[in-house]
């Protein structure tokens, strides 16, 4: 759990400065789960500048508690959190220094969003708040305001999160976990987990990443893992501390973290996907009498593919498919072995190029128009499909041809902006492997729509 905080003090003297409101969020990693908003009574006035900055005077805040009257409460939300504020030190000291007046010892692990969002949102103009969430499409209300800006850091986080393919902010917290000496039964692991679509990451004792997955169930495949006879399975029981989500609503977006995530973090149990895990592709090579072939063959570097597969029956069942859908021929594309014509020839579902009743000019380019569909090279595309609640959704950007990455926005807002868009897009590599999961994912399902710019 993360306290995502901000508080509005008095100014003044270093270390002599009052809170006058505070805010926290108590967020799981997906949303916010409880919170605290309150005006507080410093007892001492607040600087005229402050006055200015924050609209909070010192009317407002005669009736309000005083810190010890709310003190047991933010005990009570912080317990067993990490504290995350944006420029941390500040908050997290006015904290301590409010809780040392009562004799109390207030300790938190803290992270901070500025220097999160410094390593991964680099090259910003800005860092401040206001700046930096306006860069990014996140909207903002009550800007100065404890429960203004605390809210903004909580939308801030999830987008850092999100961008932390390293899992750098996930591994800490469960380093926490392990200091405050919990110990989950497996049972209790899966009973936490959301029944969504996303990625899991299991974790041993020491916050290793031991195995990341995706599903459409995310409970339901840990479960598996759990339950499971197999060797992986049993070693993933044996050492498995916690399991920890990102909810991705998007089942494209799910496969694409995967994908990359395990090429970089290499877990020890992901073994067989830290290769390419398409061996076989889709090739064109022109036969001896002049028509354009299709042919599923193992996956060579050397020649160009139009796309891959990961086995090849998948190949040769989606040939099979492909040849239907253009009215292609099958003794062609080596789907029917005949030295007369094709069987869909005899059905009236090829028009002859088996036997030579149809040019090759007529033929190919049909082919050539199949091939054009599924190209990649050249491409620039926005792929718009849902998000991870019902007012979001994901979109995957690909420019020239090349995968760019992937966001999250909220409806009616960000996608207008071409270039908010790019700002708020989490990079990630373009290889071989991502550009086959794209094209075999619009080749089999459906997405809310492809812009094409």
């Amino acid at each position: 759990m993360y306290c995502i905080l901000d508080i509005e003090t008095t100014g003044g003297q270093f270390n002599e400065e009052g809170i006058t409101e505070i805010a926290i969020y108590k967020f799981d990693g997906h949303e916010v789960v409880d919170q605290f908003i309150s005006l507080v009574n410093p007892e001492k006035p607040i600087q005229p500048f402050v006055v200015k900055l924050t609209g909070i005077n010192n009317a407002m805040l005669r009736s309000a508690p005083k810190f010890y009257e709310v003190a047991k409460r933010i005990i009570e939300i912080t317990e067993g959190c990490v504290i995350v504020a944006h420029n941390a030190s500040f908050d997290y000291r006015i904290l301590k220094t409010e809780f040392r007046r009562l004799g109390y010892d207030f300790k938190k692990q803290t992270l901070c969003t500025v220097e999160l969002a410094k390593k991964l949102i680099p090259e910003q103009e800005s860092y401040s708040l206001g700046k930096l969430v306006r860069a990014l499409g996140i909207p903002m209300a009550d800007r100065h305001r404890a429960s203004g800006d605390a809210m903004a850091t909580v939308k801030l986080f999830k987008m850092l999160m999100v961008k932390d393919v390293e899992k750098e902010i996930v591994k800490s917290f469960i380093k926490t976990e392990i200091k405050s000496g919990i110990s989950p039964k497996l049972l209790d692991i899966v009973e936490n987990l959301p029944s969504k679509t996303g990625i899991y990451y299991i974790h041993n004792e020491k916050g290793d990443l031991i195995y990341i997955g995706k599903s459409k169930n995310i409970k339901k495949r840990v479960n598996q893992h759990f339950t499971g006879t197999s060797s992986k399975s049993k070693k993933i029981q044996r050492d498995v501390f916690a399991v920890t989500v990102e909810e991705t609503g998007s089942e494209l977006i799910a496969l694409l973290k995967e994908s990359e995530e395990i090429k970089i973090n290499k877990p020890i149990y992901n073994r067989a996907q830290r290769k390419s895990i398409f061996q076989y592709a889709l090739y064109m090579h022109k036969n001896e009498a002049g028509y354009l072939a299709l042919s599923v063959e193992k996956a060579d570097g050397r020649k160009k593919e139009i796309t891959s597969f990961t086995t090849l029956q998948e190949g040769r069942n989606a040939l099979f498919k492909i040849t239907e859908k253009h009215n292609l021929c099958q003794k062609i594309n080596g789907l029917y072995i005949t030295k007369n014509d094709c069987f869909q020839h005899k059905i009236k579902e090829c028009n002859g190029a088996c036997i030579g009743e149809e040019t090759p000019e007529s033929y190919n380019e049909r082919v050539t128009e199949f091939i054009e569909e599924n190209a990649f090279e050249n491409n620039n595309m926005i792929i718009i499909d849902r998000g991870r609640t019902f007012d979001e959704r994901s979109a995957v950007l690909i420019e020239n041809g090349v995968y760019k990455g992937y966001c999250f926005y909220e409806l009616n807002y960000q996608i207008t902006n071409i270039d908010i868009l790019k700002n708020i897009i989490i990079p990630m590599q373009h290889n071989r492997d991502i550009k086959t999961i794209i094209q075999s994912y619009l080749r089999k399902n459906k997405v809310y729509k492809v812009i094409k710019f």
